[in-house]
């Protein structure tokens, strides 16, 4: 047999106080004489319905439920909690009156008079009851399962960070061994801005949001560690206008359009090589353009999206609902571009 929760027996509690409230405002408009007697029956009545009803609905109906393909058992246990709505309530009755708590402001003739009146007046707890815990036990299964919702949200959002963040680590540290391996004066340099990133990333990016300027910060130093591997052929240009650098971000959302721009654009452009990018925030709009120069000629066939942009993309799925990411293939020229409401956040 199980024992209904402290939450549990808290509701009856509350909605057994609803019904003595409810019940006790009748006979404040009926009875104003008597209110004050009429008002401990009440509270004596309240007490016995509640626990009645807790007998119905945490162990009567869930019984009746599980052996409804026994005859006999469901019936008995319906008579048994109709003898408890009836003959117990008029017990209960006698044994205040037996007490001085329950004062006779009805008398009965015969002794199934009373039965009846009594069980005629729990027939209208029972509804009461059932409406209101309907109506809880709704309210509860939304909030549970918004709660579910989120929580599998969470866990597939760390998971795509967990795929991206090692993606984009593994990215940097094959540039800085295309260094090492030319044994270029540039690999310390390297080296210090790659943890530099390492340092965001372990202190600063586990959070579920960070202010644009940090984002604009590690936006920077990836650029300037890229910009290690190449000489003056490649056009860098990074510029953004942001009305508030204090607004919220989730941290490294916009790092994987920039490594895109390097990785499959000017890493695999051999006559000049360009990346561009532009990021505007104004009344929590955000735009993020990026484009840059590849070998790759126009073709009618759709873009193939790599790791870092199905991640994006799925990220933004669970993060915002208005948003819009594109991204298009010109001659020699990628563009991706990001469109967010900040204000849309899930």
């Amino acid at each position: 047999m199980r024992y209904p929760d402290i939450n549990r027996l808290k509701f009856y509690g509350w909605v057994g106080l609803a019904y003595l409230v409810l019940s006790s405002f009748g006979d404040l408009v009926s009875h104003t004489d008597t209110f004050s007697g009429r008002l401990v029956n009440q509270i004596w009545r309240a007490l016995f319905i509640t626990a009645a009803n807790i007998v119905f609905f945490e162990y009567t109906l869930p019984f009746v439920r599980q052996h409804w393909k026994k005859v006999f058992a469901p019936l008995a246990a319906l008579g048994g909690q109709f003898l408890l709505f009836s003959f117990g309530m008029y017990a209960w009755r006698a044994i205040g009156i037996q007490l001085y708590i329950w004062t006779p402001y009805t008398t009965y003739e015969k002794f199934l008079d009373g039965v009846c009146d009594q069980f005629s007046s729990n027939v209208f707890s029972l509804f009461f009851f059932a409406i209101i815990r309907h109506v809880y036990d709704y309210i509860q299964l939304r909030q549970t399962a918004q709660q579910l919702r989120i929580e599998k949200q969470e866990a597939e959002l760390n998971y795509l960070k967990s795929q991206t963040n090692p993606h984009f680590l593994f990215n940097t540290l094959n540039n800085i061994y295309a260094l090492s391996k030319d044994k270029s004066d540039l690999t310390p340099e390297s080296i210090l801005r790659l943890s530099k990133i390492l340092r965001f990333m372990l202190y600063e990016a586990g959070g579920a949001y960070i202010a644009i300027e940090k984002e604009l910060k590690i936006i920077g130093d990836y650029i300037a560690l890229e910009q290690l591997r190449y000489d003056d052929s490649l056009r860098v240009n990074f510029n953004y206008d942001v009305e508030d650098m204090r607004q919220a971000l989730p941290p490294l959302l916009l790092i994987p359009l920039v490594e895109n721009a390097f990785k499959h654009g000017a890493a695999e452009t051999r006559r000049q090589p360009f990346v561009d990018i532009h990021l505007s925030v104004r009344e929590r709009h955000l735009a993020f353009f990026v484009k840059n120069s590849t070998e790759e000629p126009a073709g009618e066939e759709r873009v193939k999206e790599n790791i870092g942009l199905s991640n994006l993309r799925r990220q933004l799925e669970l993060l915002y609902t208005d948003y819009q990411l594109s991204v298009h293939q010109s001659d020699h020229q990628f563009t991706a571009t990001l469109k967010i409401n900040l204000a849309s956040h899930v």
